[in-house]
């Protein structure tokens, strides 16, 4: 079967700390390497689930220019850039670009609860960016709060020509891919899903070709991907019907701590430090996380033993 261009399982990778809260660069690289072999069909980098919030501008290169070059042309890389000004945008996807990104991603200009981008000032700063060259997706997700309605997407994606992939994780999020898809028609050519593929099975049947979960199960949320793709719909439903308790949980209860929990556990990195103001997991979230991962046999609980 002829898969979409974009299509597959394009984790998140988390980033490393050391307990002193210091970049753990050959963790990051230790965790590129996981990721794939774990069989992603692509990796993004910076995201909110790296932690990019908590990175400072000179780390975000530093980040940008050590997972290009460690990938090395392995597997695609995205590079995330969402910033409210458009100028830092633009300059962030040149730089992704010259050093060898496939694509970048961002969210709707916003700062904070009151500084939100309108739909033209979106529409702008996507077609900004879209003139560097280098293929867009854009990420629909409640952090920012913009509203972002399924025909502004449509005519965004008809008229800059590098929006092709769309993440789409906003509640209802299988109603929304469905209208995006059948108003956008060819123009959408990358629709994914995200939030830790908790509601994968909705979207995929909704349309989406992809999904950009945490790194933590790859390895076992991609067949499902390529299962559903193939037809093989009650195969990929009963392997979802085994992940889904820890994915759950994940979504519900640890969010990005999650990946670097299991990658701990599991020998890949040494520190699950985040940064302050981000609380460390409680011991019991922690425990039961690693409860419903291990009878699964997931990679990242054998890979750095």
């Amino acid at each position: 079967m002829n898969y979409p261009r974009y299509s597959g399982i394009w984790p998140v990778a988390p980033t490393p700390f050391t307990d002193n809260g210091a970049l753990d660069l050959p963790g990051m690289r230790r965790v590129l390497d996981l990721m794939i072999d774990q069989g992603v069909d692509g990796i993004c980098i910076l995201a909110n689930f790296s932690e990019q919030f908590l990175i400072t501008d000179a780390e975000r290169e530093q980040l940008t220019r050590l997972c290009l070059k460690h990938v090395a042309g392995r597997v695609p890389v995205i590079v995330t850039i969402s910033h409210y000004a458009t100028p830092i945008v633009v300059e962030r996807a040149r730089l992704a670009k010259d050093l060898g990104a496939d694509i970048v991603m961002m969210m709707p200009p916003y700062h904070g609860a009151l500084m939100k981008g309108s739909a033209a000032q979106t529409f702008e700063q996507f077609q900004a960016v879209g003139e560097v060259g280098i293929p867009i997706m854009l990420q629909d997700a409640p952090l920012s709060g913009v509203d972002l309605p399924v025909p502004l997407l449509v005519e965004m994606a008809q008229k800059i020509e590098m929006l092709k992939l769309f993440k789409i994780e906003c509640p209802q999020a299988a109603a929304k891919l469905r209208a995006l898809i059948e108003q956008g028609g060819a123009a959408i050519e990358g629709p994914f899903d995200g939030e830790e593929a908790i509601t994968l099975l909705a979207d995929l049947d909704a349309g989406a070709t992809g999904t950009m979960t945490s790194a933590m199960i790859p390895d076992l949320i991609g067949p499902i991907v390529r299962d559903f793709a193939a037809g093989r719909r009650d195969a990929a439903i009963a392997q979802y019907a085994r992940v889904l308790p820890v994915v759950n949980h994940e979504n519900r209860q640890c969010g990005f701590r999650s990946a670097k929990a299991a990658m701990m556990a599991g020998g890949v990195i040494q520190s699950d430090f985040c940064r302050h103001p981000i609380a460390p997991l409680h011991p019991a979230t922690r425990a039961m996380l690693l409860e419903l991962l291990t009878p699964l046999d997931p990679l990242v609980l054998n890979w750095g033993r």
